[in-house]
């Protein structure tokens, strides 16, 4: 017969850390190429700055940083993470993963290291994976962390997401609990709105180029941005997701009421508050809204209003926080936490 690992019972989250790009873009510093002005911005999304890359930052630099906060909070050592899961857009080559080289940065020898490209809903797939992974026996500390730098993706002249944009990587230190700690989580896709939010000038048009220029060696092709559909997002988030939060609270047994945070992707500021009317969250329930001084940073978005909501809120250690990410697929995910 095959000796299978120990399962554990439950997981939990011990830690969180936060890196941000240390470049304050104001609203009015990016108004000019969208033809809009600082109020146009702060009304549709809450905006008032976002955090961006300064010039030599990447994405696996505040994955580092993010992640040795983490650890430390939680009061292990690097070499004894078993398992390091990176949700990111946004890593510079298609291979080798960010993961891989965020665990020789931390000094985790051995661990296990792989990406998720599951775009604003990553962290809520790596915290799912985790708490797996976890439970059966397969690791017992593992980082979930999102880390992505957006500005390198950007159209100036976009006014459909682009200016929304900002840089950093949140990780959560995840390891076994004698009680439960994350829910079953609620993950899915609707593949039918692949096209929603994507990227320009991609490898497909290239090969495109190639095939009707007369010399195929030198076709060209911008560099490729993020966009989206605005409105058909919208819609989206707001009504489908609404929906998706209220069955994770539902299979996590627990009540809107019973709530003492709501962490949602952080896409814009009225996605948030008409989802917040959805869900009818009583007046005691804190909503996380990094995005007004850091913007939307995709799977970072998530454990980085965390940690600030962890900073501003200290008391609210230890209560349960629904977080839902959504976003680019379309993809989403939820589950509800207890709060390190």
């Amino acid at each position: 017969m095959l000796k299978t690992p120990e399962p554990t019972t439950f997981s939990r989250i011990l830690s969180v850390g936060a890196s941000r790009g240390s470049k304050a873009v104001t609203n009015d510093d990016i108004a000019g190429p969208i033809d809009s002005s600082d109020e146009w911005i702060r009304q549709r999304t809450g905006l008032i700055t976002r955090a961006r890359a300064a010039e030599g930052e990447e994405a696996v630099d505040f994955a580092t940083a993010a992640s040795l906060e983490a650890i430390e909070k939680a009061g292990i050592s690097p070499d004894q993470i078993d398992a390091i899961i990176v949700a990111t857009i946004s890593n510079p080559v298609p291979t080798p993963s960010l993961s891989t080289l965020l665990s020789a940065r931390i000094g985790a020898v051995g661990a296990a290291a792989y990406d998720i490209s599951a775009a604003c809903a990553g962290y809520t797939y790596a915290v799912a994976q985790a708490d797996a992974l976890i439970r059966a026996g397969l690791a017992k500390y593992v980082l979930a962390i999102g880390a992505e730098k957006l500005s390198e993706w950007i159209d100036p002249t976009d006014r459909s997401i682009s200016f929304l944009l900002g840089d950093g990587a949140g990780a959560a230190l995840i390891g076994p609990s004698d009680t439960p700690g994350i829910s079953k989580s609620i993950l899915g896709s609707d593949g039918s709105a692949w096209d929603k939010i994507y990227m320009t000038n991609t490898l497909f048009e290239y090969r495109d180029a190639k095939n009707t220029t007369s010399d195929s060696d030198t076709a060209e092709i911008n560099w490729p941005t993020i966009r989206q559909e605005g409105q058909a997002v919208f819609r989206w988030a707001v009504w489908e997701m609404a929906k998706v939060a209220k069955e994770a609270l539902e299979i996590a047994g627990v009540k809107p009421e019973e709530l003492s945070a709501f962490i949602p992707h952080q896409a814009n500021m009225r996605i948030i508050d008409e989802f917040a009317k959805q869900l009818k969250l009583p007046s005691n329930v804190v909503i996380a809204k990094d995005i007004e001084t850091t913007g939307n940073t995709s799977a970072a978005s998530i454990p980085l209003a965390t940690h600030r909501l962890l900073e501003e809120h200290p008391e609210l250690s230890g209560g349960l926080a629904l977080q839902i990410g959504f976003g680019a697929g379309l993809v989403y995910g939820a589950q509800v936490v207890v709060l390190p």
